[in-house]
């Protein structure tokens, strides 16, 4: 079964030369030519204000620059989500996109007296964390606190789910870092061997 894919680009570097880049590109070559439909969205690429106020959240309209995304997300069967872990937690500019995108009337409808009612329930996701560190010390010693927010807050709120998770460590920390400041980086071979489980990914629509 085809199925209809959104990936939201979470990296907040335009230049887009990071691996996180790379495994979205491998899912997205992977899952065309399975046949699914893929909608790419860079979020570092695109123009919106910071959400500053609970009367803008509950009663403000979506910035015009986001329309095309919350369209695509609307569109999808399928989510996948790729970002890079910033200080234990999603970069601000990826996480001011889903302040933005994931209001009232888009992905919950309020209603006065009952619960939310999910909107986006029966659309599934993927979430991709790359990272500097080992991906188990992230897991296990930090508790994936802000992986298991995005999941249960945002994504699983609007009634998304089932919601997989892949977690990229031993990364470094790109340009500027100080040598030794990270554990020594993945091979070529331990990169490719990423960048084909993601094709695989891909493929399979999941």
């Amino acid at each position: 079964m085809t199925r209809r894919i959104t990936i939201l680009q979470g990296h907040p570097d335009p230049r887009g030369h990071h691996f996180g880049n790379a495994l979205a590109d491998g899912y997205a070559d992977g899952a065309r030519a399975a046949g699914h439909e893929v909608k790419c969205i860079e979020i570092a690429k695109l123009d919106f204000p910071l959400l500053r106020s609970s009367e803008d959240f509950y009663h403000g309209a979506t910035p015009d620059g986001l329309l095309p995304a919350q369209d695509a997300i609307r569109w999808a069967d399928h989510l996948l989500i790729v970002y890079p872990l910033w200080h234990g937690h999603l970069p601000a500019l990826f996480h001011a996109f889903l302040e933005q995108i994931f209001r009232p009337g888009f992905a919950v409808q309020i209603r006065k007296g009952q619960m939310p009612r999910k909107l986006f329930a029966g659309k599934t996701a993927r979430i991709i964390v790359t990272m500097g560190s080992p991906a188990p010390f992230y897991r296990w010693y930090y508790g994936a606190h802000s992986l298991k927010s995005l999941k249960r807050n945002i994504l699983g709120f609007s009634g998304i789910g089932p919601i997989k998770t892949t977690l990229v460590g031993w990364l470094g920390g790109g340009a500027g870092v100080p040598e030794g400041a990270f554990p020594p980086l993945l091979s070529t071979t331990q990169r490719k061997r990423w960048l084909d489980k993601l094709h695989a990914l891909g493929r399979q629509g999941c």
